[in-house]
């Protein structure tokens, strides 16, 4: 394996995804960016530290065809991120079996598929990572209009819970974050809340790091 450790982080192009990225990457990472456009961030120009991959939560190979591509290039895989996510803003009365299986594909079953493929290289670390990018949706239905995507939250922290007991012994440590409005583009769009008062993704991705470089023990 190579010296440095490797993060694989979906929904990597803008907000959350895009902080946590560039904060582990300041920290020494190489990080392994998904995202549905491949673009190498402004602050990549130049770094051999950072992989692009085209990765779309919907397709059911994505996962595995992520993993196999960065063990290939860097020998492991220490992290998963789990950022990528959609919002339907509809009430569980009121969402379609179409929406509500897409809504659940992207929030639920592709970060299961996504640790699934990473299951074995994780656990050869002695210290593998998973975060899943949850929200406070996933503990409480704050709205009737948030109904549907907090069904998926909730999946979404259940999944947390149940990966981390299938791992914990192997050192497998995997860990929901449940942020309220944070400033991204998908938020923003869905309150008239003031930026300035809300979780910045810089923060967020501070926690992030934080969880990651925790012990075993903790």
């Amino acid at each position: 394996m190579s010296g440095a450790r490797v993060a694989l982080i979906s929904g990597a192009n803008r907000g959350i995804g895009a902080a946590v990225a560039e904060r582990l990457w300041a920290e020494g990472w190489i990080v392994s960016l998904g995202m549905r456009t491949p673009e190498l961030p402004v602050w990549a120009k130049g770094s051999d530290q950072v992989h692009l991959m085209a990765y779309e939560a919907t397709d059911v190979t994505a996962g595995a065809r992520w993993v196999a591509e960065a063990l290939e290039r860097f020998g492991r895989v220490d992290a998963l991120v789990a950022n990528a996510g959609i919002i339907v803003p509809k009430t569980a009365v009121e969402i379609t079996d179409e929406e509500m299986t897409r809504l659940l594909a992207v929030n639920v079953q592709a970060p299961r598929r996504l640790a699934a493929a990473g299951w074995e290289a994780l656990a050869s670390t002695g210290n593998g990572r998973i975060i899943l990018l949850a929200s406070l949706s996933g503990k409480r239905v704050k709205s009737a209009a948030s109904g549907a995507y907090s069904v998926s939250k909730f999946a979404v922290v259940g999944l947390a819970h149940a990966l981390r007991q299938a791992g914990f012994d192997r050192g497998i440590r995997t860990t929901a974050v449940c942020p309220g409005f944070v400033a991204t583009d998908m938020a923003l769009g869905l309150t008239d809340r003031n930026a300035t008062t809300m979780t910045q993704p810089d923060d967020l991705a501070r926690v992030v790091e934080m969880l990651i470089d925790l012990p075993n023990e903790a």
